[in-house]
């Protein structure tokens, strides 16, 4: 039923279409969790090696996350991540939640 210049149309097959786009890097890859006691005069931190992101902006916006989450500070480190103190079921939980599989 057209109006004018009114055209109505159905967008529900494109909607069915689209499908949403997985990040294989987070599946690919096997991740470490580990907490050990080194520098910092032997204080306790957590180590999480193996995350395999594109680039460096993503790995800085994970990190920012998970220290908001954990509510500890952090480094990144080439691509380990270090968080202060031990967070390693904290840091197990934001992982999974963010779609990362492989510990």
């Amino acid at each position: 039923m057209g109006k004018k210049n009114w055209i109505e149309f159905d967008n529900q097959e494109n909607i069915y279409q689209e499908k949403p786009r997985e990040d294989n890097f987070r599946k690919i890859s096997k991740i470490n969790i580990s907490k050990q006691k080194k520098g910092k005069k032997g204080k306790t931190i957590t180590l999480i090696k193996g995350l395999a992101l594109r680039n460096e902006k993503e790995f800085k916006e994970l990190l920012k996350k998970i220290k908001v989450f954990c509510g500890t500070g952090g480094t990144l480190i080439g691509e380990d991540i270090q968080l202060q103190g031990d967070m390693v079921g904290k840091s197990l939980e934001f992982l999974r939640n963010e779609g990362f599989q492989n510990f």
